[in-house]
């Protein structure tokens, strides 16, 4: 009986060796996930990295996934290379943050390319996006998630639908390509990030602002303007903002654990597709009830856009970029 004890024993004390190991090897890969927005706030971009945290988690497969918030691990245009270089695991990344070393990317952030939000998921399989997530691949990062954010316009002067409504005005804009155009319309261009937006508009800097949805609400843009352009269905201004990953630390990975993370990102594209619709709904809801004249634009208008864009940021990116018209070409077969 004392044999048979002592083999019950060792049998009991190997299992929770097992056991505790296991436990082990559930927490030995701990992923680090940074980005620039505000964590807990309600933002869509940090609710896509928390919710791959949490899928990542769920799926029991040996990974966790820390978020740093609000530029707490990186600064934004430090991410970029943080990632390629391996000491950053993930992250949720304006594209165009990183077209000083690819200038690819900047036709993710380029005048009248996507025109809303079902055709900004079209162009997600398209030949255009295939090109531009193989530069994004040979860089050394991996796409977990699509994610493109709407944006539109604001005066204090007059409702901005055609190219002449902005002659005269002084305006931010976001992003070169942007400024080009609106340059090439007769604006003149005062380059501030969105935050200061609203106090330029207060001391008369400005006249005329670009930038997302959700920045104009949260910033309160509202209390200086007399008309807002929102996206609507032929929009000028979509930025793509993916959830990326460092290869260097995707290859690291099994297979189990890869999948975790793509189906992680896809439930975290889905929500952010709808998200990103409720932030336009949002956004003309508060400019009506602040008393701002909200319209939109014609896809007659837009091509007028596109027609001043063609002479403007267009060519200045087919001139500047390796296949630059080509990228471009691509984006507009998109219907």
């Amino acid at each position: 009986m004392r044999s048979i004890s002592k083999t019950l024993k060792g049998v009991i004390g190997f299992t929770a060796v097992l056991t505790l190991a296991g436990t082990a090897v559930a927490a030995d890969i701990n992923l680090k996930a940074s980005h620039q927005w505000p964590g807990g706030s309600g933002d869509v971009r940090d609710e896509m990295v928390q919710m791959i945290a949490r899928e990542a988690a769920a799926a029991n497969v040996g990974i966790d996934v820390k978020v740093y918030p609000g530029s707490s691990l990186y600064k934004a245009k430090e991410q970029w290379g943080a990632m390629v270089k391996g000491q950053l695991d993930i992250s949720a990344f304006p594209l165009a943050y990183a077209a000083g070393r690819h200038p690819q990317f900047d036709a993710t952030l380029m005048p009248g390319l996507v025109k809303n939000h079902d055709h900004a998921k079209r162009l997600n399989d398209s030949p255009f996006m295939g090109e531009i997530k193989r530069v994004i691949d040979e860089a050394g990062v991996v796409v977990l998630a699509d994610a493109w954010l709407a944006g539109g316009f604001a005066s204090k002067k007059n409702c901005i639908l055609q190219p002449d409504d902005i002659k005269g005005q002084t305006t931010r804009a976001a992003g070169k390509a942007f400024e080009q155009m609106l340059a090439g319309a007769g604006a003149s261009i005062a380059s501030m990030p969105s935050s200061e937006i609203y106090t330029a508009m207060q001391t008369g800097v400005l006249d005329a602002a670009n930038t997302s949805s959700g920045s104009f609400v949260s910033y309160r843009i509202y209390e200086h303007v007399k008309c807002l352009t929102e996206p609507g269905a032929h929009a000028l201004w979509f930025m793509y903002e993916p959830v990326l990953m460092s290869a260097n630390t995707w290859n690291k990975l099994d297979k189990a654990q890869q999948d975790a993370l793509m189906a992680a990102g896809q439930k975290a594209e889905d929500y952010f597709f709808g998200e990103a619709q409720k932030i336009d709904q949002k956004l003309v809801e508060v400019y009506k009830k602040a008393g701002v004249e909200v319209v939109s634009m014609s896809a007659e208008q837009a091509a007028a856009w596109r027609e001043i864009a063609k002479g403007t940021s267009y060519k200045s990116f087919a001139e500047s970029v390796p296949d630059g018209q080509k990228l471009i070409d691509m984006a507009l077969e998109v219907e």
